[in-house]
């Protein structure tokens, strides 16, 4: 049986309550808090409402809803193929998950339970639900608490899907693309292996993508053109309905970090293809132009330049770059003339800013607050600004056992007492982040009271003003705990990055797109670079964050996102698309 949104909007409440309840296993009490709010403008609306209703319940209430699900012990189907409501595995990977579940339930009370349909909603494999339950066994539980609660609204979710015979077919389609993007890489895995994902600028791996990423463009989504520039970075142009128009610039990076992550960049250009394919189909043309870039670097992996790609884009390509060396000592202008780039024409790549009515780019989030919030998109604000340095703390090394606690020099008491200066500043203000992410003790020993600590700070935040105030604050701090304690410090800046704020014209279209799918909105600085950070020198730009599963773990083999939250971006953009049609109209 199917039905149809306008049915569940419409049944009387007590066969509302019987049509949905089962999505939860029966837990009635989760669908009878949401019928009352009734009619849903989408079905992401009534999904986000259930999602609501148990956020809403108790813990009491929420370990029982849990108690109803099977754990992932009681999912193995050894030596089966894999279902959508199974996991297929081999005898020996059937033992291993039941050992993990086993263990998870003793240490956090209650089942490990994974939505077995995946980010696809067809099903995990055997090494997916592997390396989903070792990472999980690590986390704290409050945590995997919220996690398991996840779980089950991605299974409500599946089988609500299924109950309408309503399928996020643009998400399947940007993930059968992701998927098979994803099999070049630097570093192939066995088969017993999560998919380790390495692909640096211009290694063979990278020159697959960016071939595969032509073809597409050329022969399955109908661009008018697409072209290789002399970066790398694959450029399609699907014209306006005056081939003369304006464009939109959209894209992101193809390249990744070190056993990386499938959809960090990549999902920003392989939507905006799938949404020319559905241009192209309807034999639809905008008033503006569609350009698609699939820009060749922006990790800085291979070489220490980073955001090549979108810097040759804005005229800021470093010829001095050119002679950076990898770690096989191949130049990058050795590399580039292998792959046949024309490296005399990246002075031609600028970008006319009257060309262009902006940047767009969908990423993946990359952090925890959309998923801990429970909503698939947001909206960014402004990409954080940035200062870096490294640091150190001089005190006086002595003996442990003969000097009196009264008079040390102590290094890293002083570094415990930064620390805690950091996070307390760092804390003031909800979009302002500052880290101490590396700690050294040079020569450090049990029995010697420290007499150095090196360390890194990184200060983030959505305006360079505030991101400057907090750093003179730590500054200040330092050096006042220092005095106090008679120890010296060194502090040298190494990195500074102004920050890009979103155009709030840009912003209004996404923020208008997203709450035209029904969801939410939500708006977010981005704590981490982009490509539209480069494009914002040029024109406007705005983001869109997609929500990342497993806590948005990024730069990492567990980086996932679901076909329903890539089809609501989908979505998202083709509204921001129509509308900006509407006015050039």
């Amino acid at each position: 049986m199917t039905v149809t949104l306008s049915q569940i909007n419409t049944v009387a409440a007590a066969q509302f309550v019987q049509l949905l309840a089962p999505l939860y296993r029966n837990a009635s009490w989760v669908v009878e808090r949401v019928e009352p709010l009734r009619p849903f403008a989408t079905l992401a609306a009534l999904k986000l409402a259930m999602v609501q209703s148990v956020r809403q319940a108790g813990r009491a209430e929420t370990l029982a809803l849990l108690g109803r699900y099977p754990g992932l012990g009681d999912l193995v189907a050894p030596a089966s193929a894999a279902a959508a409501d199974r996991i297929g595995c081999s005898a020996e990977q059937g033992q291993e998950l039941s050992a993990l579940a086993q263990t998870y339930a003793e240490h956090f009370g209650f089942a490990l339970i994974l939505a077995p349909g995946g980010a696809r909603g067809t099903g995990l494999s055997a090494n997916q639900a592997l390396a989903l339950a070792r990472h999980r066994l690590s986390n704290h539980a409050d945590f995997e608490f919220a996690e398991a609660v996840r779980n089950i609204h991605r299974m409500a979710e599946i089988e609500l899907d299924a109950l309408c015979a309503s399928w996020p077919q643009q998400g399947n389609a940007v993930l059968d693309w992701i998927d098979e993007l994803a099999g070049f890489t630097d570093s192939p895995t066995t088969e017993s292996e999560q998919p380790n994902l390495t692909v640096t600028y211009l290694t063979d791996a990278h020159r697959r993508c960016a071939a595969q990423l032509a073809q597409w463009m050329r022969e399955d989504c109908g661009f008018d053109s697409v072209t290789m520039d002399a970066v790398g970075n694959v450029v399609g142009v699907y014209h306006g309905a005056n081939p003369a128009a304006a464009r939109l610039l959209t894209g992101s990076h193809y390249d990744t970090v070190r056993n990386g992550g499938r959809f960090d960049g990549r999902l920003g250009i392989l939507t905006p293809m799938a949404l020319v394919r559905e241009l192209h189909q309807q034999q639809r043309r905008l008033p503006f132009g569609i350009e698609v870039v699939g820009f060749a670097e922006e990790e800085g992996q291979r070489y220490t330049a980073t955001f090549l790609g979108s810097s040759a884009l804005t005229g800021q390509f470093d010829p001095r770059w050119l002679a950076q060396t990898d770690a096989d000592g191949v130049s990058m202008r050795e590399a580039m003339i292998r792959a046949g780039l024309n490296i005399d024409g990246i002075d031609e790549l600028r970008r006319e800013r009257r060309n262009y009515l902006g940047f767009v780019e969908i990423h993946i989030e990359q952090g925890p607050v959309l998923n801990q919030l429970g909503l698939p998109l947001g909206v960014v604000t402004s990409i954080n600004g940035s200062a870096r340095f490294t640091g150190e703390i001089i005190g006086m090394a002595s003996h442990a056992g003969t000097t009196p606690m009264l008079g040390r020099r102590d290094a890293a008491a002083a570094m415990g007492e930064l620390l805690l200066l950091v996070e307390q500043r760092g804390s003031e203000h909800p979009d302002l982040v500052a880290t101490v992410g590396m700690l050294e003790v040079p020569g450090g020993s049990v029995n010697i009271v420290p007499g150095r600590c090196r360390f890194s700070l990184d200060v983030r935040a959505p305006a360079n003003a505030e991101r400057d105030a907090c750093v003179d604050d730590i500054k200040a701090g330092l050096a006042s705990l220092c005095a106090r304690r008679g120890v010296q410090f060194k502090l040298n800046e190494t990195m500074r990055a102004s920050a890009a704020p979103c155009a709030a014209a840009l912003m209004a279209g996404w923020e208008d797109a997203v709450a035209s799918t029904g969801v939410p909105v939500h708006r977010m600085p981005s704590g981490a670079g982009h490509d539209a950070m480069k494009l914002h020198e040029l024109m406007p730009q705005a983001m869109l964050f997609v929500r990342g599963e497993n806590a948005g773990i990024s730069h990492n083999p567990l980086e996932s996102t679901t076909n329903n939250d890539i089809q609501l971006a989908f979505d998202a953009f083709r509204n921001l698309l129509d509308a900006l049609a509407t006015d050039l109209q």
